[in-house]
């Protein structure tokens, strides 16, 4: 108390407290508080809160420092943890889904639980909460598929990191390491390497100094497969012509499973019966030609016969091909098939659908309705 009255006394020879000056009220302080260093301590605490200019060699307030590189990183590892697809522990690569409960699901796993319930005829549940999972039931999450998109990722050649929205293009048109051709590849040079070598590469090439015969056995190996390409498709046009043309305008197969009579028994699907050219046809399929449990194989394929149901007085000279319906997505190529029907052989071989891979078999398996388009030519004698 005897402090604060020395306070007083100094400061009040013939003024109130409110004339004081700044230095008076220093000097106070310091007298007060004993010294220079706690004044410091005060003009800080002062400063925090009143916000005067703050002196450029004084580090930032500790709410206001940015993290070490360390745990910045450490975020980004939780962050793969938390966006990553609950089946394959993966980053999405494109869509994502979500279950009612919120549980994230890549496109991929996403559809190949869906044509595993199918396989097995069950119920599709999701892995982690076991609540029922379909197209209609399940949505995207966008806000996830954004935040993925700005996830920082390594570039397979150069090792350098973009983010995965970004990663594509610097892949295929910007990186110095990406693998590219010589541009005489079509004339039979094989030569693979990193972009930055390619300049190099071409003027040492020796490809465009060869001779008129070494090219031409060069450039007959490569019209063999557009030779192939190109007798498909005047096939097609060759049957365009037929004058007895009939195709299922929109043929829905549902993939609904059976089981043959054998002991060991098999699977198989069946489309309901459909007319085409007055007679009445029925598609089959199989899954892994009649794999016992195809949901156990990664790799997936599926295969089709044509069969004749009704009854007919002479033999039925056909071509045939599957393509796919209106509204689907799946890719499918086409093949042209031949065989004549009669009441003896009203079926023909399984042939395999021509899809491209497994992810495109688990699309058609996965769907509801399977959209298909068959074509078929009646041949006249």
């Amino acid at each position: 108390m005897s402090s604060m009255e020395e306070v007083g006394v100094a400061a009040a020879p013939g003024s109130s407290s409110g004339g004081l000056g700044v230095g008076a009220v220093g000097a106070a302080l310091e007298a007060v508080v004993g010294g220079p260093s706690m004044q410091e301590e005060v003009g800080f605490r002062r400063g925090e809160v009143l916000g005067p200019e703050s002196d450029p060699d004084e580090p930032p307030p500790k709410k206001r420092m940015r993290l070490p590189e360390g745990e910045s990183g450490k975020l980004e590892e939780r962050l793969y943890s938390v966006l990553c697809c609950t089946v394959c522990l993966d980053l999405p690569k494109a869509s994502v889904y979500q279950c009612t409960n919120g549980h994230l699901m890549c496109a991929g796993c996403f559809i190949h639980l869906l044509a595993d319930s199918r396989l097995k005829e069950e119920q599709a549940t999701c892995p982690n909460c076991r609540c029922e999972i379909s197209k209609s039931l399940c949505c995207r999450n966008l806000a996830v598929e954004k935040a993925v998109s700005e996830l920082p990722t390594d570039c397979t050649y150069c090792l350098k990191q973009f983010p995965r929205s970004s990663l594509e293009r610097h892949q295929k048109e910007e990186c110095q390491d990406r693998v590219t051709q010589c541009k005489y590849k079509r004339i039979g040079c094989p030569w693979k390497g990193p972009f930055h070598e390619l300049p190099a590469h071409e003027e040492e090439c020796c490809h465009p100094t060869k001779t008129g015969t070494e090219l031409m056995g060069i450039l007959g190996e490569m019209d063999q497969s557009h030779r192939r390409e190109l007798t498909l498709y005047n096939s097609i046009f060759s049957l365009l012509c037929y004058e007895k043309i009939g195709f299922t305008g929109r043929l829905e197969v549902q993939f609904r499973p059976y089981r043959t009579d054998d002991f060991i028994t098999r699977l198989y699907y069946e489309t309901p019966r459909f007319t085409v050219l007055n007679q009445t046809w029925v598609l089959k399929a199989r899954v892994n030609d009649s794999e016992r449990n195809p949901n156990l194989s990664c790799k997936r394929t599926l295969s089709f016969q044509l069969i004749l149901k009704s009854k007919v007085n002479s033999a039925i000279e056909c071509s045939f091909l599957l393509l796919k319906g209106p509204y689907d997505d799946v890719r499918i190529k086409p093949v042209i098939h031949h065989h004549a029907f009669s009441n003896d052989t009203n079926e023909t071989d399984y042939v395999p659908l021509p899809i491209s891979d497994s992810v495109e078999c688990n699309k058609l398996l996965a769907a509801k309705n399977i959209n298909l388009r068959l074509f078929i030519f009646q041949i006249q004698k």
